[in-house]
């Protein structure tokens, strides 16, 4: 028999008697997106980071997790709440909190060893001292004998292993992290991941909490001990899960594997109940506040297809699907989404399973197909239905793009405008109940042909 001895770090968290490390109260965000209008990018966050403990903050692209993360680092100013760092509020950078960016952010100029030193240098650590620490830096993530190498001599994951060494030789006490493996190729970034962990486990360093922003699911339960799952446009958190799995965590354990399954149905599942309110949906005649997912038809038909062959018989297991299809959640989900809004499938369990009707669209021919699509796109998508509307009402069974554009900018941004109103036509072409010229970018009831 075996015998392992695994050094597991006090999870500090649990008691909630000890002050926070990081306090948000009522986050926001909003960027200028025209003369007059503002994008709000996060919406009321609330959140607190207690030591001894690693969050994830998981979400798509775009869901403002990154964006919240420069908020916490001082980086940027929220418009909306406040920022409490060991109970001292905070305006801007704080000492103590160390951010690992997505890429790599190295002076090429610099060798390994003057990269690491350039945070004590910022501080005002003596030279001596600096080549100490950094030196020491550098051993403890695994890159002894680099110190003089230039970072393009260097892979993904050995600059990446530079950027955390440049991170913890300013000792922090938080450590922020913004996807940093996510530019590495998989095996690179398991490797990391592990050693990272290590670092953590065995207190090799002084970091008393970690933050990091991912979109992948997996990795969020592998390191996390807490989870944040955002909503997008405007970013909230939806929902947070606790991970009560010890480490080292096998991707094959049954509870690993149950949370997996819970988070992608969290994050496939729509919630319109949560994230449109009464007054948003009163004053969207469009059903705007929900926005379009972005697929094109192939894109739909092909899942639909795909959960539908013999071997699958109409559901899959999402991990499994991603998987199958190579498909990270940012490509997957938006395709998802769009089969639940048209009510061609469902999603429970962690599985995706074909309605009736995403039955008979599977086994339908093309044109049978276009009637089915067009039936569900003028029941269940509300743009889509007003422009079918408004060009029967006219006489000339005409509209020019720009004034959708017009009405719609009262809802969303010039470029989700566009986006959204090239979704609908897509959608509404393939369907064939109505068409569009691009030359003179007017939509019609005329035939396309």
């Amino acid at each position: 028999m075996v015998v392992v001895k695994i050094k597991f770090r006090y999870n500090y968290a649990m008691n909630t008697n000890e002050q926070p490390l990081i306090k948000l109260h009522q986050i926001s965000k909003s960027f200028k997106k025209g003369s007059d209008q503002d994008r709000l990018v996060l919406d009321s966050i609330d959140f607190s980071l207690q030591k001894g403990e690693i969050v994830a903050l998981l979400g798509k692209s775009g869901s403002g997790k990154s964006t919240l993360l420069r908020v916490i680092s001082g980086l940027i100013e929220p418009s909306q709440g406040e920022v409490w760092y060991r109970g001292k509020r905070i305006y801007g950078p704080a000492h103590g909190i160390t951010m690992v960016f997505q890429n790599f952010a190295l002076l090429p100029w610099l060798t390994v060893l003057e990269n690491v030193e350039l945070g004590l240098e910022a501080l005002g650590v003596d030279k001596q001292q600096r080549r100490k620490r950094a030196l020491a830096a550098i051993d403890t993530i695994g890159m002894d004998g680099f110190e003089s190498a230039y970072p393009k001599e260097l892979s993904g994951g050995m600059r990446q292993r530079v950027g955390f060494a440049r991170a913890l030789v300013v000792d922090p006490d938080v450590l922020l992290m913004d996807e940093p493996f996510s530019a590495l190729d998989v095996l690179t970034s398991e490797n990391l991941k592990d050693d990272l962990l290590d670092l953590w486990n065995e207190q090799k360093t002084k970091m008393n909490a970690i933050l990091f922003v991912t979109h992948n699911i997996e990795e969020a339960v592998y390191l996390a001990d807490r989870i944040l799952i955002f909503d997008a446009d405007p970013g909230r958190v939806r929902s947070e899960l606790k991970v009560d799995l010890p480490h080292p965590r096998k991707v094959q354990d049954p509870k690993f594997v149950e949370l997996v399954d819970e988070i992608y149905t969290l994050m496939t599942t729509r919630e319109t109940t949560t994230t449109v309110t009464a007054q948003e949906a009163s004053a969207d005649p469009f059903g705007l506040a929900y926005r379009l997912p972005d697929a094109d038809i192939a894109e739909i038909t092909g899942l639909i297809d795909t959960i539908n062959e013999p071997e699958f018989k109409g559901r899959m297991d999402l991990p499994e699907l991603a998987d199958y299809l190579s498909l990270d959640i940012d490509d997957l989900f938006p395709i998802t989404e769009v089969l639940q809004i048209l009510r061609f499938a469902k999603i429970s369990d962690g599985d995706i399973e074909l309605t009736h009707a995403g039955l008979e669209y599977s086994k339908a021919d093309i044109l049978e197909r276009k009637k089915l699509f067009a039936s569900h796109l003028l029941r269940n998508i509300p743009l889509a239905k007003f422009i079918h509307e408004k060009l029967h009402m006219r006489a000339e069974h005409r509209m020019n793009k720009d004034e959708l554009a017009e009405q719609l900018e009262d809802y969303l941004s010039e470029k989700e405008t566009e986006r959204v109103i090239r979704v609908v036509i897509d959608w509404g072409r393939y369907a064939e109940i109505f068409a569009y010229d691009d030359k003179s970018e007017m939509l019609s009831l005329e035939n396309p042909t």
